[in-house]
């Protein structure tokens, strides 16, 4: 049964690859999300109980693409609606922000205070991910554990503010202590 599981991952993977990277890409925001969902897509096909009721191989991985990105975006709005997050851990690290040491190394923010006025444009939750990961030195695991998010929230958010402050021009390369 496993050569029989192995060819229908084969198939689909010689024949529809081009194919099912298109139809994801088309429904996805980020090329990188198109191909872990392609991998998920082809791991589906394997836990296939029974290859042999399989009659149109082309249409059933397409529809567990449709499941798949589905699933996916479902999960990504959950992710933005329901982020539990410390407020006391946000409610030190701004308090932190507010410490009037003037720092060196800033392309054009010069003290902390123009630091925390960058920062308060941008949502709590993104200040502490900057702060954590940048300052402090934590991994996106330790973030993410901190703050009650996934790894992969945490990267996402980081990377958003991380591009917002850059468009404001500010260099993130020195905001450790």
């Amino acid at each position: 049964m496993a050569r029989l599981k192995g060819n229908l991952v084969a198939l689909a993977f010689e024949r529809y690859r081009g194919g099912l990277q298109r139809y994801l890409m088309r429904r996805l925001d980020h090329a990188h999300n198109a191909q872990d969902l392609a991998q998920e897509v082809y791991l589906r096909l394997l836990r296939v109980e029974d290859t042999d009721l399989v009659k149109q191989p082309q249409a059933y991985m397409y529809r567990i693409a449709s499941h798949v990105v589905y699933e996916f975006k479902l999960r990504d709005e959950r992710e933005k609606e329901h982020i539990a997050v410390d407020s006391e851990l946000l409610a030190a690290l701004a308090e932190q922000i507010a410490d009037p040491t003037v720092t060196q190394g800033w392309r054009h923010v010069s003290t902390e205070r123009d630091l925390q006025s960058l920062l308060t444009q941008l949502p709590a939750t993104e200040q502490a991910i900057i702060l954590m990961q940048k300052r402090d030195g934590m991994s996106y695991k330790e973030v993410a554990e901190a703050l009650g998010l996934s790894v992969h929230t945490v990267k996402k958010y980081l990377f958003r503010a991380l591009l917002q402050l850059r468009q404001i021009g500010w260099d993130d390369q020195e905001i450790s202590r």
